[in-house]
């Protein structure tokens, strides 16, 4: 089994598809069927998981999604490109604890993890929707992975 599509609730379909367009996504799809349906799929540089949304898509509030997670190799490089694009990004953070667990901000601690520990240093962002965003540094992956 793969993971391949994440469903992004979104009020403006083509305030969203500019958003992610403009962070160097991928447009993959646009198609409407009428004015009551349209979906849009997008796919971040690198990934073989995409987002879709649209109209008549899914039920659930427009910026309901959190911690969708994007893996990057360089957090720095990474938060760098997205606010060049327009993201609006924190800064970097870790968790007090060593693991990132704890939901909404609670337990961040500002900066990189110690060492830049694989897994460990973090930075956030939203969509228009408010639908939120993390950008998560893995330099090792885990065994099995």
């Amino acid at each position: 089994m793969k993971l391949e599509i994440v469903v992004v609730p979104v009020a403006d379909v083509d305030r969203s598809k500019d958003f992610y367009k403009a962070l160097g996504w991928r447009e993959d799809a646009d198609v409407a069927t009428g004015e009551d349906f349209r979906v849009v799929q997008l796919t971040p540089p690198g990934s073989a998981c995409s987002v879709i949304f649209g109209t008549g898509v899914t039920s659930a509030a427009p910026g309901s999604m959190q911690g969708l997670y994007l893996v990057v190799n360089d957090i720095d490089t990474a938060r760098s490109e997205l606010i060049d694009r327009g993201a609006d990004v924190s800064e970097v953070f870790h968790d007090a604890g060593g693991v990132f667990h704890h939901a909404g901000t609670e337990g961040r601690v500002s900066g990189p993890a110690p060492g830049h520990q694989s897994y460990g240093s973090f930075a956030s962002f939203s969509d228009p929707d408010g639908n939120g965003w993390l950008l998560q540094e893995v330099t090792t992956r885990l065994p099995g992975r």
